[in-house]
């Protein structure tokens, strides 16, 4: 048994072997067909690259969701402290902001200019605010609404606001690209199949005569496969190593400009490249369409090949 399966392996380690002599005898041509399939690739991870740093762009929008609380001006400091206490306590409430009366009217007095009108009231119109910012998990606009209903349940709340409308449409904005990245990805994934499977056909065909002599001398249809199976194989890996460099070249590119681009708008983001689960499951995937267009061709042409 341990002989058989050594053996198995070691027939393996040979056509494996010797598929890859075969393409570097052939540089030129396996070279433009790891290229094309490249850049099939490099395509669908160049749009989930912008995913998601557009993602990590809008981390900031949690604070869009920061909903405003306005308590009754009858509601005393005790109350007002224990309403904040109960909202602490939430699970979907990550935490609390305490907003006085007074250090509201401060506030406004500063940034609205109107000190000597402010002046003339007989006393301050503004009610003690509690500032709530949801938990992670609840930062959405479904969450947030949910957690405003609850909050205007809650006794001595006056009124609670809050404007999630533009973040729904941030959100539907990006669920749109990640449906279209996903349909992109899936067309370009049949793009490799077929690729691998023409150039396995046409591979099949200029050896057409070796393998009508492989089956006069018995050899099975999956024997004779082999070779093509791990041909198709290289052609993957080696496509995605060289699509992850494209989309790595493409970063390099950009770094420079967006990062301008952001300190003219004050912020500090910064361009992302593509993480290792990525790009491992990128050449994982890339192997097995490889893999699975060879499969198809070798499986349909060699069947058809019957010795003369």
């Amino acid at each position: 048994m341990a002989l058989n399966v050594q053996a198995y392996l070691m027939r393996h380690a040979q056509t494996l072997i010797g598929s890859l002599g075969r393409l570097a005898r052939q540089p030129f041509a396996s070279f433009l067909t790891i290229a094309v399939i490249a850049i099939a690739l490099a395509l669908p991870l160049s749009l989930e690259l912008i995913l998601q740093n557009a993602l990590n762009a809008t981390n900031a929008w949690r604070d869009a969701f920061e909903i405003s609380v306005y308590l009754d001006k009858t509601a005393s400091t005790a109350r007002r402290e224990a309403i904040a206490k109960q909202l602490q306590q939430r699970s979907d409430v990550a935490a609390v902001r305490v907003v006085t009366a007074a250090q509201a009217l401060a506030e406004f007095r500063e940034s609205s200019g109107f000190g000597e009108a402010l002046d003339a009231l007989n006393e301050n119109p503004l009610p003690d605010t509690l500032v709530v910012t949801p938990s992670l998990a609840a930062s959405t606009p479904e969450g947030t609404n949910a957690l405003k209903t609850a909050i205007a349940a809650i006794a001595n709340v006056n009124s609670v606001q809050l404007d999630t409308e533009w973040v729904k449409r941030l959100v539907a904005l990006l669920d749109l690209l990640r449906s279209f990245v996903r349909l992109t990805a899936g067309l370009l994934g049949v793009g490799v199949l077929l690729i691998v499977g023409n150039t396995i056909r046409l591979d099949i065909l200029n050896r057409r005569a070796e393998i009508e002599v492989m089956k006069l001398v018995g050899a099975t249809d999956g024997f004779a496969r082999r070779p093509f199976l791990w041909t198709g194989i290289w052609y993957g890996l080696g496509g995605g190593l060289l699509a992850l460099v494209l989309v790595r070249l493409g970063v390099a590119a950009l770094e420079g400009p967006v990062e301008r681009l952001a300190n003219l708008y004050g912020s500090g983001f910064r361009l992302e490249g593509l993480g290792w689960r990525t790009m491992g499951a990128t050449v994982l995937a890339a192997a097995l369409l490889g893999w699975l267009g060879s499969w198809i061709a070798a499986t349909r042409h060699i069947r058809a090949i019957h010795p003369t």
